[in-house]
């Protein structure tokens, strides 16, 4: 089937020449609230289960993101009268009930073209509209435009989104920053959190909670009254990831929540739907069948976590540190969730500040000190000098470091002895020749040994330079810088993860679940970003760096 390329201008168009008969009807974002959206596996199961099992697509997301071109109902009873047929033809069963989604394709740039000029033009061409979508699509209709990743990611990203925020302001388009930022104070009012990406599929979980960040950046831009504008969202956010913990008793967990023995209140990533993910049906299952002495149900929900920690996936998950089945994702108390929420609850005790409410500030202000209490006693590994994440359920430490260590210092909560302490494990530990490293561990998760993600890098040099660590924040800034150049030179792209090894010569990463993918939204913005704080652009490494 040959892609077809979707707008919200076009989709009628599409779907009349799909079917030649008079376009379905259409749902858009006001009418959201109303309806109760159905993810493919849902409307049809057989038919999405042998199309997975299959595996008529080589990604299993192409599926659930193609569009029926007819009542869905239809669509299954057909399939459940003829798959039994002699000569029944599943592909082309699909073909002619479904469209496909294209890739959101990146231009190269021309020759010689400066960097910040291709992602300039690179914006536009990942930028979406779909204020409505037809009713069967798995699409969710946002009221504003927004930017996609790009390639096999056709729609928004909850914490990819912050990042390319700050590379849309920086090349000066301060009205997107507002659009996207409104968007997700809509997801929050219409399905109570902001779900990992606008897919119906995706309602069931979140991602790390970055929405007080992009507050914060529109406040950086209009002023402080932005804080109270989005105070009712942010509130709606944090009850969400805080949902059940008042009723927990000590060494019990209820959805993100999780209180620890001695009282303490902290958060961990999870999933309301214990099952296979639908944009990675066949790799769950498979996953599942290699633990034999687990339920699959929790292999499913721990995999579907680790989607929700934006880590996927990692050895920060893996109960053996190498193997996915051994996945335990919902037994962690994740350290950079945790200075996120402590951060969302800065932002909202600020945020209250700036409408006068005292007592909300005081309430926000003791609950984010109470968090800051319990990180530096759970997740500060004494004898290694770092932040680590915490086992609930063994009541232990996971002695590993990550990249995740630094977000105590990008959420100003960590102690300015912690601070530079860890400044020193991650020199000596995650400094690579193109960045700073995801973890040490090398086993073919995409979020480990030898891959560095354009946030992380942030993540890094922000959190260093806040605790007066700039050298070491600008040799992590600068070598990043050079990785994405060189590829930009050799291959002239912009791509979701780099190999930082120093192996590859400037080459992309690898490892994961799909192909490496072109576009790319985050990396376009935290490139713009660094070339902005090392003013003298792409420096060149240091020998011996």
């Amino acid at each position: 089937m040959r892609p077809i390329y979707l707008t919200s201008l076009s989709f009628a168009a599409v779907f009349c020449a799909a079917c030649s008969s008079q376009p379905p009807a259409t749902w858009s974002y006001q009418d959201a609230q109303a309806r109760t959206p159905q993810p493919p596996d849902q409307l049809y199961p057989e038919l999405f289960e042998a199309v997975q099992r299959q595996q008529v697509f080589t990604d299993q997301k192409h599926f659930v993101d193609a569009l029926p071109n007819r009542d869905p109902a239809q669509i299954r009873a057909d399939y459940l009268a003829r798959h039994d047929d002699v000569g029944f033809d599943l592909k082309a069963f699909v073909k002619d009930n479904f469209i496909e989604s294209g890739e959101a394709e990146s231009p190269a740039p021309k020759p010689g073209e400066p960097i910040e000029e291709h992602i300039d033009k690179l914006w536009p061409v990942l930028s979406r509209t779909y204020r409505q979508v037809p009713q069967y699509s798995s699409l969710l209709p946002l009221p504003q435009p927004y930017v996609v990743p790009g390639g096999r990611f056709r729609e928004m990203y909850y914490w990819d989104s912050y990042f390319t925020m700050l590379g849309l302001e920086r090349s000066g388009d301060k009205a997107q920053v507002r659009q996207m930022t409104d968007n997700f104070a809509y997801l929050i009012d219409t399905y109570g959190h902001i779900p990992n990406g606008n897919r119906t599929y995706y309602l069931s979980r979140s991602q790390p909670p970055f929405f007080a960040y992009m507050v914060e950046l529109q406040a950086h831009i209009e002023g402080d009254q932005a804080y109270g504008r989005y105070l009712p969202q942010l509130q709606k956010e944090y009850a969400y990831w805080m949902d059940g913990a008042s009723t927990l008793k000590p060494g019990e967990a209820a959805k993100h929540a999780v209180k620890l023995v001695d009282g303490s209140v902290l958060n961990r990533y999870w999933d309301a739907s214990p099952t296979p993910r639908q944009e990675s049906w066949m790799q769950d299952v498979k996953t599942a069948e290699q633990a034999p002495d687990r339920p699959k149900e929790e292999v499913w929900r721990d995999l579907r976590a680790g989607a929700e920690s934006g880590w996927d996936f990692s050895s920060r998950w893996l109960g053996d540190g190498k193997n996915l089945a051994t996945i335990r994702t919902t037994s962690i108390v994740p350290v950079d969730l945790n200075s996120l929420v402590y951060h969302l609850e800065r932002t909202i005790a600020k945020a209250c500040e700036t409408v006068q409410n005292a007592p909300c500030v005081q309430a926000y202000g003791q609950r984010a000190e109470r968090r800051q209490r319990a990180i530096e006693q759970h997740l500060w590994n004494g004898e290694g000098g770092f932040y680590v994440d915490y086992d609930w359920q063994r009541h232990q430490q996971r002695q590993q470091l990550s990249a995740a260590t630094l977000f105590p210092l990008y959420t100003g909560l960590a102690s300015a002895e912690h601070a530079n302490r860890t400044a020193d494990a991650v020199r000596q530990g995650l400094l690579r020749p193109g960045g700073i490293a995801t973890t040490q561990v090398n086993n073919g998760q995409q979020w480990d040994e030898p891959n560095g993600w354009a946030p992380l890098q942030w993540v890094a040099v922000e959190g260093l330079d806040r605790y007066g660590q700039s050298a070491l924040a600008q040799q992590i800034g600068s070598h990043f810088l050079q990785q994405v150049q060189d590829l930009y030179g050799k291959e002239n792209k912009l791509v979701e993860k780099y190999d930082l090894s120093g192996q590859g010569n400037g080459g992309g990463g690898g490892g994961g679940e799909y192909e490496l993918q072109d576009g790319f939204g985050w990396t376009n913005g935290v490139t713009l970003k660094l070339m902005s704080k090392y003013s003298g652009g792409v420096p060149q490494r240091m020998a011996g760096q």
